[in-house]
């Protein structure tokens, strides 16, 4: 499948694979200067990218697991949703988890984008819905 995407900013880079056989595309800061986050905070970081995701499919927008455990850091929703129909530029707001300042840097592999496909669905209200075993049990309902 071939996607279409768009550098916004000077400095924007095409999102790369680590390995051939990996399902997620880093992105990467398309940042002037480093963006210091403090403890608990966040930021918005752009990638100077915009892409074409096809109908049919969204752009997900998961954390780096490296990222993650090594700094502290994760998209601060934790996962982003990109909508096939979206143009602007694709941005990942990043959370700092650690008790210490981190550093994003220019160029520094920030998320990764995960192109998958979805169901449109019609939702149709009735009076009850069909039974099953399990019922109403909801949070720790089947066990721990």
């Amino acid at each position: 499948m071939k996607i279409q995407i768009q550098k916004l900013r000077e400095g924007a880079r095409i999102p790369t694979r680590g390995s051939e056989q990996a399902a997620g595309y880093d992105l990467y800061a398309c940042l002037d200067h480093a963006v210091e986050i403090a403890p608990g905070g966040s930021a918005k970081i752009g990638t100077g990218l915009a892409i074409a995701v096809p109908d049919g499919y969204f752009g997900a927008i998961f954390a780096r697991s490296g990222l993650a455990a090594k700094e502290g850091l994760r998209p601060a929703n934790c996962v982003g949703v990109a909508d096939s129909d979206y143009r602007g530029e694709y941005m990942v707001v990043l959370h700092n988890d650690s008790d210490k300042v981190r550093v994003v840097t220019p160029d520094e592999r920030i998320a990764q984008l995960v192109v998958m496909p979805y169901l449109a669905v019609e939702f149709e209200p009735v009076q009850a819905l069909e039974e099953t075993a399990r019922g109403t049990g909801g949070f720790g309902s089947t066990g721990t």
